[in-house]
């Protein structure tokens, strides 16, 4: 058969549309070298999604374990940080707005809080160190926080925590003395 010339029907002329698929069956057969370039490309795109699902798992873990973790430094910070906005003592000297903040770093934020780990008697054990200040003018503080693993809760618990008040009068609040 041949084919005329193709027109466009216009809208009610009853006119034929007519689609043209290729079927696979017309394609020539690939040869070997195109099966492994398609394969190893393939398999390329597959180890790209593994790793980044790798990533974004490793991502949500750290993330998972610094924000909930009952044993990370920023927890055991906000524990003792609330236990120094709750005392009496230091509420007397640094007055009822406190705030407490890490050391600066170079682009003068104050977000580091000082830690260390270390393992004594087979038990983990974490030092901090942040800072604290108060509604009253000029007052601040040192507070320096201990705690030691309990191994059966499996959870950090506070052995010491005092503060060091670094304007005049100098003197020393301790909040709790477990050892």
């Amino acid at each position: 058969t041949r084919a005329g010339p193709l027109r466009a029907g216009k809208a009610g002329d009853g006119g034929k549309h007519v689609s043209v698929r290729r079927d696979r069956k017309d394609e020539p057969p690939l040869s070997a070298a195109q099966k492994v370039k398609e394969a190893g490309r393939d398999f390329t795109y597959f180890i790209v999604v593994l790793v980044g699902i790798g990533v974004t798992g490793g991502l949500f873990y750290v993330i998972f374990k610094e924000l909930f973790s009952s044993s990370s430094p920023s927890k055991i910070y906000g524990d003792a940080l609330e236990k120094c906005r709750s005392h009496p003592e230091i509420i007397g000297v640094f007055g009822e707005s406190i705030k407490g903040y890490g050391e600066a770093t170079r682009r003068g934020r104050r977000q580091l809080v000082s830690h260390i780990e270390y393992v004594k008697d087979g038990l983990k054990h974490m030092r901090l160190k942040f800072y604290i200040e108060g509604s009253e003018t000029g007052k601040r503080g040192t507070v320096h926080v201990e705690v030691k693993e309990n191994p059966e809760r499996g959870r950090f618990e506070v052995r010491y925590i005092f503060v060091d008040v670094d304007t005049y009068p100098r003197r020393t609040i301790v909040i709790e003395d477990n050892r």
